[in-house]
C-alpha cells in the first residue's frame, strides 16, 4: 500500500517536502494563490483556507 496523497489539518507529514493546498475541483477550476507549506516528516499540517481543501505534496 502506498503513501497517502492528500492530507487534512492535523495529519502528520509522511516525508519532508513542500505541500500545496488543493481542492476536489482544482483540476478543473484551479486555486488562485494556493497556500504552500514546507514541512519536515512528522510535523502536522496547518488548517486549509476552507474545509473542502486538502494538502498535497508538490511534484507528486
Amino acid at each position: 500500500m502506498g503513501e497517502w496523497t492528500k492530507f487534512v489539518a492535523g495529519d502528520r507529514a509522511p516525508n519532508d517536502g513542500v505541500y500545496i493546498e488543493t481542492g476536489d475541483n482544482s483540476f478543473h477550476m484551479g486555486i488562485e494563490n494556493p497556500k504552500k507549506v514546507t514541512l519536515k516528516r512528522g510535523e502536522r499540517f496547518p488548517e486549509t483556507t476552507n474545509h473542502e481543501r486538502r494538502w498535497k505534496r508538490m511534484g507528486h
